[in-house]
């Protein structure tokens, strides 16, 4: 019933979402002669600010339009490479780029926002790799006759990717990635398969959650997994054309995420509300593109969200060894011996703290040292290991010396 309350709660919203944009367009036209009063400028600003409180936030869109290298701008066009009902490949093609470039397939979480939460993370590295990005398909836009999709689901489409992109790309894993990347890239090593990676990334990721537990890690252990399913999972409702799907709705895990940091956001608004009245667009424009961005989420399907909570958070069945894909074949992160490792880490990450992503060195036992490298950033958090200043200026110049180096040794 939740699901179905907060979609009768999002309609009803509707009439006094209208009429505060109304509000906030008659009082902040250039034909209102109160427009620049004390008054009209805070009626403008309270309407603006209920109205995006209160709206429905859909996918956003990629808008990367263009990058520039060796000085030169150059269109780019995000087009899909590979797809399933589960998941698009997005290739973002750049007109006249150099040929050379190196395949650097992104793997975007699936644990919440769309891929486009990684805009900055694709912006990075344009202009020295041919970067693709995973867009998983959101569960409630998914029929029933989609089937189910799991982790194991999962670690299939990861292995189909790299499969299509063909031996020597870089794989760079965001955050919930980690795991089933490096279980896909495990099976594809101990095959010998001849579409391995040349090198991995983890970044931010849960790669063994009992390391330096935080907040989602706790409550992850100390919940049961009938608990999850009874509170966590809803029944997407009509009109959504998954309807009759049971999942975990991607507005249940926006608002754990903003309870965490509560104080920040609502001074987020406050100091929203407080650039619009002093005419302050710039402050203004980027909250809204962060918001805009923040506030967009998608649904998990119930036996993704139930087995990632299981074999991730509460078993950490990879990290023991004991990790079975599809209850049968036991994943060997040891096979892998020729793709290079790097994990980095934010010091101030209160989702993925530090630990968990390094525990990677430890699986992979089989891969030389000169392979491996583990990076920790400091004075930032989870969302500053893959997007920011600090990630552009040092994180990303890091990954690319240590591709290069890894690309020479091969």
């Amino acid at each position: 019933m939740l699901y179905a309350l907060v979609e009768m709660n999002r309609a009803a919203m509707a009439p006094l979402r209208l009429q505060a944009k109304a509000t906030a367009s008659f009082w902040s036209s250039s034909m209102n002669p109160a427009r620049d009063t004390d008054a009209g400028r805070a009626i403008a600003a309270a309407a603006n600010v209920f109205e995006r409180a209160t709206r429905y936030y859909g996918k956003p869109e990629w808008q990367i339009d263009s990058t520039e290298i060796d000085g030169r701008s150059h269109a780019v066009m995000p087009v899909t490479a590979w797809s399933s009902p589960w998941c698009q490949l997005v290739h973002f093609e750049t007109a006249g780029a150099p040929e050379n470039r190196p395949d650097l397939i992104i793997v975007a979480p699936l644990s919440g926002h769309y891929a486009t939460l990684l805009r900055g993370t694709v912006e990075a590295f344009l202009p020295t790799h041919n970067v693709y990005i995973t867009d998983w398909t959101d569960a409630r836009m998914a029929p029933i006759w989609f089937g189910r999709f799991d982790l194991d689901d999962y670690i299939d489409h990861i292995q189909d990717m790299l499969g299509f992109l063909g031996a020597g790309a870089h794989v760079l894993a965001v955050c919930q990635p980690g795991p089933p990347v490096l279980a896909a890239i495990s099976m594809m090593a101990e095959d010998g398969s001849d579409a391995l990676p040349a090198t991995m990334t983890f970044m931010g990721s849960p790669i063994d959650a009992r390391r330096s537990p935080t907040v989602p890690n706790v409550l992850a252990e100390e919940r049961s997994l009938d608990w999850f399913r009874s509170k966590m999972i809803h029944t997407v409702p009509l009109p959504w054309a998954g309807a009759g799907r049971r999942v975990y709705p991607g507005f249940i895990q926006l608002s754990s995420f903003m309870h965490m940091n509560w104080d920040r956001h609502v001074d987020a608004q406050h100091r929203f509300f407080e650039h619009l009245i002093e005419g302050d667009e710039d402050g203004a424009e980027k909250h809204q593109a962060f918001y805009d961005e923040y506030l967009s989420v998608l649904d998990l399907t119930e036996e993704f969200y139930i087995q990632t909570i299981e074999r991730v958070f509460q078993k950490a069945l990879l990290a023991k060894g004991e990790y079975r894909y599809r209850d049968q074949r036991l994943v060997k992160p040891e096979a892998i011996s020729s793709v290079g490792l790097m994990t980095v880490e934010g010091e101030l990450d209160d989702i993925s703290g530090i630990g968990q992503t390094q525990a990677a060195h430890d699986l992979c036992t089989s891969i030389p040292g000169a392979l491996k490298e583990d990076y920790v950033q400091p004075g930032v958090g989870h969302y500053g290991v893959f997007n920011g200043s600090k990630f552009r200026q040092q994180i990303v110049p890091r990954v690319i010396k240590f591709q290069q180096h890894v690309t020479k040794a091969r």
